[in-house]
């Protein structure tokens, strides 16, 4: 069997991210200008509040056996501890709190490097080849949190 498909989670990895970055330039980024950061933050924060999903590394059925716990462990409570500093950023956000954009950065910048552990774990550790039905949280799922991250990097930048 020809090496790329070694690497077929790799190529989803960079391709869709790809496709996310594109739509994004395309439909989010020419709104930033016009509309209140927190108009495009509320929906990033509710959709990294769904990180709770990378729990799945954990379960039986959602993966297959050999899952490296090196790998799993770190990926689901590092997207779990994301989904809590997203979902308490939001009211802050909402209501203009002075904590809003210290939340918003602690939420991004800890989200971020979660993401790149996780990456970098499931590459050192294999985990590609157990991951079952979970394939897909870094086929489509971490893709469109990269991008997300860096709107949200892009949105700290500007002045509220």
């Amino acid at each position: 069997m020809p090496a790329i498909f070694d690497r077929v989670l790799t190529v989803n990895l960079i391709l869709n991210t790809a496709i996310f970055y594109v739509a994004a330039r395309l439909y989010l980024l020419p709104l930033v200008p016009r509309v209140r950061p927190q108009g495009i933050l509320v929906p990033i924060l509710l959709l990294h509040s769904m990180r709770h999903l990378g729990l799945m590394f954990l379960t039986r059925g959602a993966t297959f056996p050999g899952m490296p716990p090196q790998f799993a462990y770190p990926a689901a409570f590092g997207d779990l501890i994301t989904a809590v500093l997203a979902f308490a950023a939001i009211p802050l956000v909402l209501r203009g709190s002075t904590l809003a954009k210290p939340a918003v950065w602690s939420f991004n910048i800890f989200g971020t490097l979660d993401l790149l552990a996780a990456i970098t774990f499931a590459t050192i550790y294999n985990a590609p080849v157990a991951m079952g039905p979970a394939y897909w949280i870094p086929a489509f799922w971490v893709p469109l949190l990269l991008v997300t991250h860096y709107v949200t990097f892009v949105l700290l930048r500007r002045r509220w």
